[in-house]
């Protein structure tokens, strides 16, 4: 290494320096401290948090040129700055292909040590903490000074631009003083010497390289904190477009054209925490990660990487050069610019989607791409997967666009964290103002309608998130629901009991149908209102016929908003052949009241309007029953 001493000078300077370790010197305030029974080596030994020293000390020495175990055991009197541990694992963190003293493995590399261990040591000076002075300067055994500071503590400077700390002051010894200190020393030589393999903050790595001057002025005019925040600790993943990448970006404008906070979170949208090696991409092959960008619902932005050709981001950008490692982490060189990803080009750059993106442009169809690249408003979308379109047979022959509006919330990004056992209302519609619902139930991951499973969450967008999914959403019938909610379990035992008419194949049918569901604790206390039923099945048949067609109305699609507000509404005739009348508003916490065939009061209608293909669900919180006596 070019500026390494000698190592003949370097062992007669050694040697020279020991010799005359005892004499008089004119910049340094000699002092012979108290005496100890332990030399300076033997201090070190018995000091766990030295035990890094120790292992540098003998990896030197196993080169021929140094023997520095035995001069520093030797007469003094030694002044000894002592890194931690911790400072010898920083230092193995700033140097690239370096994880332990281990590699420090040929003679030229132990002599390197040596210098730097040398550095840390005064000789002819047993100096206490308090005969230390403000910007005293110290002449090393190694040949290079370090200057003090005593403001505000003791602090050594070396050649780099962090001064080390003293910790632990006046660890005494038989030949000298120690003095512990959080960080190793390094002298301008060595920083020469690991100029090719030393690591720097991301920043710095910015600045130095001259393909790179876009990205730093762009950094620069964006926030003023960013040039901080990429110095920190870290670590973070950096893709770092060129400057042919910002060129083709600019497209003619300049970087002063765009809004700071825009700027700002494009850029926030090429750092990644965590460091990600190339190899740690590829043996992950392709997925999503988040960049620090702040999308739908103030969350962090999703990242798509794809690794079947090269390594490729969202799609448009490609690594040019990989794994230029920094202290704080790692630099990928990019070929284009990633701007902030919307809900389409999500969609776009995932091969995985490329059969949702196509039916969703089928024959020029811009309907979907122009709502879904709206920035106005956020959406969710349960977005299929190829295998779910190769799946799917459309049964029932629903127009696919209606089944595609189907998978689109309007006005919200629900993310996964936010999901419950609830409904929803999708873009698609049963007539003009009438969307459909969409059951979510998350007992066992997320499940959409009891069919289609969430695959991949969470795929944040600047205006909204994409859920993936295994299977595509039909459009619901009304047993669907009933089957899919859990809610619904003693309805639908009740509608599949021995003896029942074929219900299920009733509410299948093309309807409309009104239906009135009561949930499994209105059903449960049906069965405690009579002492001889354990279970549905103890019912008579032709009762528990007739209770459940009095609860749908056929022929007709009766939404809330089609009640009489403020007043009573008296409903068609159900299959069973009474009517009910509906009270709007209800009482206590119930939306609507309603008296049944047999003038029973004080039944609720607790959720109204579940939108099926076939017809709407309102739930109950009890039971109907007929006029028994007609």
């Amino acid at each position: 290494m070019k500026a390494l001493i000698k190592l003949s000078q370097f062992s007669l300077l050694f040697l020279a320096l020991i010799l005359t370790s005892c004499e008089s010197d004119d910049d340094n305030d000699i002092l012979n401290p108290p005496q100890s029974d332990t030399d300076i080596v033997e201090a070190a030994q018995a000091t766990s948090d030295l035990s890094s020293l120790v292992s540098a000390l003998q990896k030197a020495d196993e080169s021929a040129n140094n023997d520095l175990v035995s001069a520093l055991s030797g007469e003094g009197p030694f002044t000894v700055f002592a890194p931690t541990n911790a400072a010898f694992a920083d230092l193995l963190a700033q140097l690239d292909g370096f994880d332990s003293l281990d590699d420090f493995n040929t003679q030229e590399l132990q002599d390197l040590l040596a210098v730097i261990l040398t550095y840390h040591v005064v000789p002819g000076v047993g100096a206490i903490s308090t005969t230390l002075t403000d910007g005293q300067t110290l002449t090393t055994l190694q040949g290079s000074s370090l200057e003090v500071s005593t403001q505000g503590g003791v602090f050594i400077s070396d050649a780099t631009d962090v001064d080390a700390e003293v910790t632990t002051a006046d660890v005494v010894a038989s030949n000298g003083v120690v003095h512990i200190i959080d960080k190793v020393l390094l002298p301008q030589t060595i920083l020469d010497d690991l100029a090719d393999i030393i690591l720097v903050p991301i920043t710095d790595l910015v600045v130095g390289n001259e393909n790179l001057e876009s990205l730093l002025f762009a950094l620069t005019a964006a926030d003023g904190d960013l040039p901080t925040v990429l110095r920190g600790d870290g670590p973070f993943t950096v893709l770092a477009p060129t400057d042919n990448a910002f060129e083709t970006f600019l497209d003619g404008s300049d970087l002063a054209d765009i809004p700071v906070d825009v700027l700002t979170n494009v850029l926030l949208n090429h750092v990644i925490e965590g460091a990600l090696l190339q190899a740690d991409l590829e043996g992950l092959g392709s997925g999503y990660t988040n960049t620090l960008a702040t999308g739908a619902g103030d969350e962090n932005i999703s990242i798509f990487f794809d690794t079947a050709g090269g390594v490729e981001f969202n799609g448009v950008s490609s690594v040019e050069t990989a794994d230029v490692k920094a202290l704080n982490g790692v630099v990928h060189i990019v070929d284009a610019v990633i701007d902030l990803p919307n809900i389409v080009d999500h969609a776009v750059a995932n091969p995985s989607l490329t059969s949702l993106v196509a039916a969703l442009t089928d024959g020029g169809n811009t309907t979907f791409t122009d709502l879904l690249s709206d920035e106005a408003q956020d959406f969710t979308v349960f977005a299929p997967v190829n295998d779910a379109f190769a799946a799917f047979t459309n049964p029932s022959s629903n127009d696919i666009n209606d089944i595609l509006s189907n998978h689109v919330i309007v006005g919200t990004a629900a993310f996964s964290s936010g999901l419950t056992n609830s409904y929803v209302n999708t873009a698609a519609e049963f007539d003009t103002d009438e969307p459909f619902s969409l059951y979510i139930n998350t007992d066992d991951g997320v499940t959409l309608n009891g069919i289609s499973n969430v695959a991949i969450p969470d795929i944040v967008a600047t205006n909204g998130v994409i859920h993936a999914v295994d299977a595509v959403i039909d459009l619901p019938n009304l047993v669907e629901f009933v089957s899919a909610d859990p809610n619904f379990d003693s309805l639908e035992a009740a509608l599949t009991t021995d003896g029942q008419p074929d219900f299920i194949l009733t509410l299948l049918g093309d309807g409309p149908f009104t239906v009135f569901a009561p949930t499994n604790e209105a059903f449960q206390a049906l069965l405690d209102s009579n002492d001889m039923w354990n279970g549905l099945g103890d019912i008579d048949s032709a009762l528990l016929t007739s209770v459940l067609q009095h609860h749908v109305i056929s022929g007709a699609n009766i939404r809330s908003g089609d009640l009489t507000p403020n007043g009573d509404t008296v409903t068609p005739a159900t299959l069973e052949g009474d009517t009910f009348t509906i009270t709007l508003p209800g009482t206590n916490e119930n939306i609507a009241d309603v008296t049944d065939g047999s003038g029973n009061t004080g039944i609720g209608i607790d959720v109204v309007d579940l939108q099926a293909a076939n017809g709407v669900i309102h739930v109950l919180d009890a039971v109907l029953i007929p006029d028994t006596t007609n």
